[in-house]
């Protein structure tokens, strides 16, 4: 798969989130609850302005790390990288396909997290629209499960790929 494609596509998707995030705010009231309790009562709360700053920032910042980690890695010695089989990953002649596999898995990571914020953001939309704002306990504890179930099957892969020697 094209490494171009791939990260323009991730930097289309991305910019989609963030225009999901910039419009779907306009519901949200002048004082955001921003923070909730276990039980999904708002016990924090910030400007507007300053929720859709925070939260686009993070939108961006976190995602836009992870998707771009392998090229930096892909720049330091090979004395520096902890992969497991290291010697044998990045070794010359498999370093490159190393290299395109990590950044492929990267920015699969860094979409799975760019649906998780944008989902967050949204429930923190709709809690905004009860008084008192109320965050939906079942809502967020199913992103959680569906979100950790997917950092798990992201792990196991890396895991299996990187543990064989061959």
């Amino acid at each position: 798969m094209n490494q171009r494609f791939v990260a323009t596509s991730f930097l289309v998707f991305l910019a989609a989130a963030v225009a999901f995030v910039w419009g779907s705010s306009d519901a949200l009231p002048p004082l955001v609850a921003s923070h909730f309790g276990s039980q999904g009562n708002a016990d924090g709360f910030m400007p507007r302005s300053a929720y859709v700053i925070f939260i686009v920032v993070l939108l961006l910042l976190i995602p836009l790390l992870l998707a771009f980690l392998p090229f930096a890695l892909a720049r330091m010695d090979v004395r520096n990288i902890n992969l497991p089989n290291g010697q044998y990953w990045l070794a010359a002649e498999r370093r490159e396909e190393t290299f395109v596999f990590l950044r492929l898995h990267f920015v699969s990571f860094a979409s799975v997290l760019v649906v998780f914020l944008a989902y967050v953001h949204w429930l923190v939309v709709q809690a905004n629209q009860h008084q008192p704002p109320q965050l939906s306990t079942p809502a967020i504890i199913t992103g959680l499960i569906v979100f950790t179930a997917a950092v798990v099957v992201w792990l196991i892969i890396l895991y299996r790929r990187f543990n064989k020697s061959a």
